[in-house]
């Protein structure tokens, strides 16, 4: 198939059976997928399996936590990078290129150099204290430091709440790539009628009975990661995330010249995103045809409503009785007067009721009124021009709601356009990039800045990130692993822009669902080239770097459990057996509380996980670089440069929802500065001055952490 003829493949993705997640996926990746996620499967427990018979017979925190401090630049430099690249990098970084452009291109820009500046920050310091002091997690070695159990405590407290909110996105992202891989298979199939038996009628659990395919591969994804977690500890977690992170590299570079060639290359592509204008949001009134009159049954419809063709039917025999509209299925009217076509896309699902003229949706606001169904429509001529299958169902009438049906519906006329770049030409090809929320657009100068010293330093306050930096072996290791890893992101950052900003030439219309854009696309272009079994491999590549950034963060809960709170302030003679059993079980219970948190997870599902993350950088990176460089630095300090970092922090994020009325997680941005920025500035600032206010760390504890004794240092 020629790539200048292709026909919209994102149409036909949402043919299938209504309220089907899987759409074009479940016609293409038939065997290939299931082969694909059982062979991922066993290699991950084989892993497992190996990884706890190598270190049986070695001393247990130090090997169970950090692999014995023995990590060879290869398998630092691939679990660093594994652990930093979450289900966000393939699912919100290509949502959000989809969404506003090249612009994202500077966004993202900085997380390329991340490994030089965070690992350069602190790493080889790190490194060199911890094995002074055989600090084994981060609460372990800021504990000794400040010679305080109940900053150790906090510290754990921290970590424990931040990261187990972030794993309820991250296990929900695992069970959807889980439920694209796999959908039209006969076992999961099969293994849906099981949850909604088991479950939904067995348990009265409504989520089985709503979405047994979700809970199905949630069910999955979670045993999976927490026995090879639990069973195998840090080395089965770096040894899958070496195979994890070379599976995303490759997905990644096979999709690349696979998209450049289905666009027809990278000049017309761009000629075509020149030409490109955002969607508009608007709502559509879709009623019932009277089965005697053949007309609408409100009799107000406007001249904007649809003709014959687009009414699906005006004779009685074509009225609908019941009917649904699945999610992203196209609507098109002509109006009548003037021929103008126009093409919309449903943003959820909708159904007609025994008995009832009109569609109805059912919205997240129960103030939203439920006829009016929402969409977004095509606004850019080309797109308008290709789209041609009309999926309204037959005996249903559809218009454009108007002015007086907001106010007859009590609710304010809405603004359709984007508040930035609406009906601009090239909008998605210079900055600061479209967006329909800020006037200012997606990016300003101010905040790309902002995100660029967010991304770089908020990376060295990372603890799932910072307990790598205490385990591999030497300053050489740490070398070699920090220009791998650069030349590793920008293998992984840079094709991400290009695919998904061309991404809009091929699947249109996937602003009512932009998180699906990456595994649509594997879908697109693997069937576009012929080689349909090849997205199983591409999908494998967002579902290696959930499991990845999960492993990490479970294994970082148990340590701060088993170590910080038990070890070190319960029981300091505790077995190895027993601090075996309570690391072990912390994994489980975690992993399982998350699974089911993740069932009916919040609403801003992705806002959290970038509140998780940022906040944890802004709560450690002033304590823990103070900790590590000034010798004046000490515990009045540690704590206020804690607590302030959390209380502006929260504080921004709690004001921006509060102005929302609780609608968006977004929070304030001072000068256009994220909050991440604002709280790592009062965190340092108050850090500093209450050091200098109060009476310094005594003298044999600064010696034992800035002494001249260098016998135990990584090597130089």
């Amino acid at each position: 198939m020629s790539p200048d003829a292709i026909d919209l493949f994102g149409a036909t993705a949402m043919r299938s059976v209504a309220g089907d997640p899987l759409g074009l996926l479940a016609q293409q990746v038939y065997g290939g997928a299931l082969i694909v996620f059982a062979l991922y499967s066993v290699v991950v427990f084989a892993i497992a399996i190996i990884a706890d018979r190598v270190g049986r017979n070695r001393e247990f925190l130090g090997e169970y936590f950090l692999g014995s401090r023995s990590l060879g630049m290869w398998a630092f430099a691939m679990t660093y990078a594994a652990t930093s690249a979450s289900g966000g990098t393939f699912m919100g970084v290509p949502a959000l290129i989809y969404t506003h452009g090249w612009a994202v291109g500077l966004w993202i820009g900085g997380y390329m150099i991340v490994p030089l500046v965070s690992m350069g920050l602190v790493a080889k310091r790190m490194n060199q204290v911890a094995r002074r002091t055989g600090a084994i997690t981060v609460p372990d070695l800021l504990r000794d430091r400040m010679g305080s159990p109940w900053f150790g405590a906090l510290c754990t407290l921290t970590i424990v709440l931040f990261l187990s909110l972030n794993l309820i996105g991250q296990f929900k992202a695992g069970a959807k790539i889980i439920e694209t891989l796999l959908g039209g298979q006969f076992a999961y199939e099969q293994g849906k009628l099981l949850v909604v038996s088991w479950l939904g009628d067995g348990l009265g659990m409504e989520v089985a009975l709503r979405e047994p395919g979700y809970v199905l591969c949630l069910i999955l994804f979670s045993l999976t990661v927490i026995f090879y977690t639990a069973y195998g500890g840090f080395r089965a977690v770096v040894w899958t995330d070496v195979m994890q992170g070379a599976i995303m590299v490759a997905g990644v570079l096979i999709m690349l010249p696979l998209t450049i060639w289905a666009v027809g290359g990278l000049d017309a592509a761009h000629r075509k995103l020149v030409r490109m204008t955002p969607p508009e949001h608007r709502h559509l009134i879709v009623e019932r045809v009277d089965a005697t009159s053949g007309e609408s049954n409100d009799t107000s419809a406007s001249d904007d409503s649809a003709n014959g063709d687009s009414a699906s039917g005006d004779s009685a025999s074509d009225a609908a009785s019941t009917a649904s509209i699945p999610k992203g299925a196209w609507i098109l009217l002509v109006e009548p007067e003037s021929g103008r076509k126009r093409v919309f896309r449903t943003k959820s699902r909708s159904e007609l009721r025994e008995g009832a003229t009109q569609v109805v949706w059912k919205p997240i606001d129960p103030a939203d009124p439920p006829h009016l169904i929402p969409v977004i429509e095509l606004t850019t001529p080309d797109e308008i021009e290709r789209i041609d299958r009309q999926e309204l169902p037959p005996g249903l009438r559809v218009r454009v709601a108007e002015a007086a049906d907001y106010t007859a519906a009590e609710r304010p006329v809405p603004t359709f356009e984007y508040a930035s770049g609406a009906g601009e030409a090239g909008a998605y090809v210079r900055l600061p990039g479209p967006d329909p929320k800020r006037p200012e657009g997606f990016l300003s100068l101010g905040l790309a800045m902002s995100f660029f010293l967010m991304w770089n330093f908020s990376g060295s306050g990372q603890p799932s990130n910072m307990v790598r930096l205490l385990a591999f072996r030497d300053s050489r290791t740490l070398q070699r692993a920090m220009f791998t890893m650069a030349v590793y992101y920008a293998m992984i950052y840079f094709p991400l822009v290009v695919i998904f900003a061309l991404s809009r030439v091929l699947l249109p219309g996937w602003e009512i669902e932009p998180d699906r854009i990456m595994p649509e696309m594997a879908a697109h272009v693997t069937h576009l080239a012929g080689v349909p079994w090849l997205a199983g491999l591409l999908l494998a590549a967002p579902f290696a770097a959930v499991m990845s950034t999960v492993d990490s963060f479970l294994l970082v809960n148990a340590s701060s459990i088993a170590r910080d709170l038990y070890h070190r302030s319960i029981d300091p003679r505790a077995s190895e057996g027993r601090l075996k059993a309570i690391s072990v079980g912390s994994t489980v219970v975690i992993g399982f509380a998350a699974t089911w948190a993740a069932l009916d997870p919040p609403q801003f599902l992705q806002d959290m996980i970038v509140y998780t993350t940022s906040g944890l950088s802004t709560c450690f990176l002033a304590p823990v670089f103070l900790a590590l460089y000034w010798r004046r630095f000490n515990k009045a300090g540690a704590f206020g440069s804690m607590l302030a970092g959390l209380t502006v922090y929260n504080f921004l994020y709690g004001y921006g929802y509060w102005q929302s009325g609780f609608r968006k997680m977004e929070p304030l941005e001072p000068f256009g500065l994220h909050p991440f920025v604002v709280g790592a500035a009062a965190s340092f600032a108050v850090g500093l001055l209450l050091s200098l206010a109060t009476a310094p760390p005594a003298d044999a504890e600064v010696k034992r952490f800035f002494g001249e004794e260098e016998a135990e240092d990584a090597p130089a």
